[in-house]
């Protein structure tokens, strides 16, 4: 790494600990013009220098890859495609794009944030104008829920501070060698007064409620045994980190009241499932069994995707597992769920590739399907997929049936029991993909959907091609 440049990098690292550019420096044992030097760019980060910021900030190493700064440059070349903008970047700009991203960071990541509030002003507008929304409302349905996932995405699905907090909760129940799970309902009885009772008329929607001023806690006879351990460490969380889970709801400045409701539910189910899977021992288990899902799933008796959303949290400094995209979809394609500790790019222009096998999973149920795939910018992911079944609790009532995608950078395929046996080197299969056809690259693609953003159509009345919407290439 003798000639890597990481000057915003480090400034954000100094900025994130509160040091002073003298402070840093003496804890790093290096001069103070060395270490202005390297955050302005004239000289590169070295070897010595990188492994004892490793080592006294518990830093990974990736967070110096320029690679780890795709994500930020996919979604600021998103924003600069944004259709009324009547502009998008040529291929010429696309290096300026990185220069921007790699030298100036925070003012790209609060350009994309601009970017995400005007898609959101401008849907809740459509809504009002077009007579689907209701002017009493907070703007369209889904507003609230992108504003919460948007802030789980940036911080990589991993809330240290709520995840250290469960952890050392559930480890002083096993200091007195008591069971996680009937540790956390006796200490929701004992220590909180809450009465737990099951109930079978709940109705057919409701799983659980809590009334905190009888305390009394009430489950539907639906929910397993591992779904009644996990609403009561919810429950837990508001009860005792309810002025965490407030500093953490202040920081994310979200505009609604909705989104903050939905953030503080998102937080609570965060918790319960760092105190069901502690970290560590989590981790641990997930290396032994070298990210074996329906193993783990089986080991601690909960369902496959609650393995896989505990997997996509693994990002602990100094204990990083996987960093995996984590992804649910249903049959017509939406995406209920999606958090991503890599650089995988979602779009926020609607839709995604149908190349993308997690589709395929709902030909064959239950069964586990692997895809390398390589995105427009080259890099390369390795995913799993799988359906999951909800049954229905009564008769004529439908089930429920996603697709599960899990995804890691193909470098770190090596590590997961589903690659054994694939060819993962030069030739290894890999599906070209890319985030959404309104701005993917691709213009040889038979499965385009939509012209890309900001193109120019190549059309000609007398040819027909495997592609649908072929593209000028644009004069720079």
């Amino acid at each position: 790494m003798s000639k890597t440049y990481v000057g915003s990098r480090l400034r954000q690292l100094r900025g994130e600990r509160g040091l002073s550019q003298q402070d840093m420096a003496k804890t790093l044992g290096i001069s103070a013009s060395y270490l202005n030097q390297m955050e302005h760019d004239s000289r590169p980060l070295t070897a010595s220098v990188l492994g004892r910021i490793s080592e006294i900030f518990g830093i990974d190493i990736g967070f110096f890859d320029p690679q780890d700064d795709v994500r930020l440059i996919a979604e600021l070349r998103e924003a600069l495609m944004e259709e009324d903008l009547e502009t998008a970047p040529s291929a010429a700009e696309a290096a300026a794009i990185s220069a921007m991203v790699g030298g100036h960071r925070p003012i790209a990541e609060a350009m994309v944030n601009l970017h995400r509030r005007y898609r959101l002003i401008s849907e809740q507008l459509a809504a009002v104008t077009s007579g689907r929304g209701d002017p009493g409302m907070r703007g369209v349905i889904s507003a609230p829920h992108e504003e919460v996932r948007t802030y789980f995405y940036d911080r990589r699905n991993y809330i240290h501070e709520l995840d250290v907090a469960a952890e050392d909760l559930t480890s002083r129940m096993r200091m007195h060698s008591v069971d996680i799970r009937n540790g956390l309902m006796d200490r929701l009885e004992d220590r909180h007064s809450v009465r737990v009772m099951r109930r079978v008329d709940l109705g057919d929607n409701v799983l659980h409620r809590f009334d905190p001023d009888r305390r009394l806690l009430e489950f539907s006879a639906a929910l397993s045994p591992g779904q009644r351990s996990f609403r009561i460490a919810s429950e837990l969380a508001f009860l005792e980190f309810g002025d965490l889970i407030d500093e953490l709801i202040a920081e994310g400045n979200f505009s609604t009241e909705d989104a903050v409701t939905l953030a503080r539910q998102g937080l609570a189910s965060y918790f319960a499932a760092a105190a069901i899977l502690p970290y560590s021992q989590f981790h641990g288990a997930a290396e032994d069994f070298r990210y074996d899902i329906e193993r783990l799933s089986a080991f601690y008796a909960v369902s496959y995707e609650t393995v896989c959303h505990r997997l996509s949290t693994l990002q602990r400094p100094n204990l990083r597992g996987v960093p995996w995209t984590f992804v649910r979809i249903d049959r017509a394609g939406n995406m209920s769920k999606r958090q991503s500790a890599t650089s995988f790019h979602f779009s926020a222009s609607g839709g995604t590739c149908p190349l993308w096998n997690v589709y395929e999973t709902f030909g064959s149920p239950g069964k586990i399907l692997t895809q390398i795939t390589e995105m427009p910018d080259g890099r390369e992911y390795f995913w799993v997929s799988r359906t999951v079944e909800r049954r229905a609790a009564r008769y004529g009532q439908s089930p429920k049936s996603f697709a599960i995608g899990m995804g890691c950078e193909l470098r770190h395929a090596g590590r997961v029991v589903y690659s054994d046996g694939l060819e993962l080197g030069p030739q290894a299969r890999v599906t070209p993909i890319g985030a959404g056809c309104r701005v993917c690259e691709r213009t040889n693609c038979s499965q385009r959907a939509f012209p890309p953003l900001g193109a120019a159509l190549d059309i000609d009345e007398h040819r027909s091609t495997v592609s649908p919407y072929l593209s000028r290439p644009r004069a720079d």
